[in-house]
């Protein structure tokens, strides 16, 4: 009796064990509006990986879900990727984003923006981010950057609906570092 006791006993403290893990790293989030069509869609959800920024910051490209800054008025968390990191100078126009005066080649947006915005650099442990759907979405453009503490994580994959079930697909910029040793 006592040794049956203890397995379950056992049993329940890995399974306590296993859940507040998984609730620490990884959390469901379902996409709101369409600022990031043409590759994610409003009411799609996805994994995020709350871990991924323990030890390493975001990096350009990414997708991350996060919470806007206080004047934003929003009671969900917000989709985009990021554009610019601390110290960069990031500037639209001409249809472009241009960080640190090279233009981005970005396949995966939906149209060209069409708007400007003068350079700025980034502050420390902020990030400037944008969405996919440059045209309609709610962004860094609008209102500034994303602070560090407000980021929850990087977006992982989509696991609904089940015909969209796959890993998000994130870009790096090589243009950024072509010629850099």
């Amino acid at each position: 009796m006592m040794r049956t006791l203890r397995d379950i006993g056992i049993t329940i403290l890995i399974a306590i064990a296993i859940f507040v893990s998984l609730r620490f790293t990884i959390q469901g989030y379902t996409v709101r509006y369409s600022c990031m069509l043409p590759n994610i869609e409003d009411g799609e959800w996805i994994m995020v990986n709350k871990a991924s920024y323990f030890f390493s910051d975001p990096e350009r490209g990414e997708v991350i879900v996060f919470w806007p800054p206080e004047d934003v008025d929003s009671e969900y968390p917000f989709i985009k990727r990021v554009i610019a990191q601390p110290g960069d100078t990031v500037e639209v126009k001409n249809g472009r984003v241009f960080i640190n005066d090279i233009p981005l080649e970005e396949e995966y947006i939906r149209e060209p923006p069409r708007y400007t915005m003068p350079p700025e650099t980034i502050p420390d442990g902020e990030y400037f981010v944008l969405g996919d759907n440059r045209n309609n979405a709610n962004d860094s453009h609008s209102w500034g950057t994303v602070p560090d503490d407000n980021v929850i994580g990087k977006a992982w994959f989509i696991y609904w609906p089940p015909d969209k079930w796959g890993i998000l697909k994130h870009y790096g910029y090589p243009e950024l570092t072509a010629g850099v040793k």
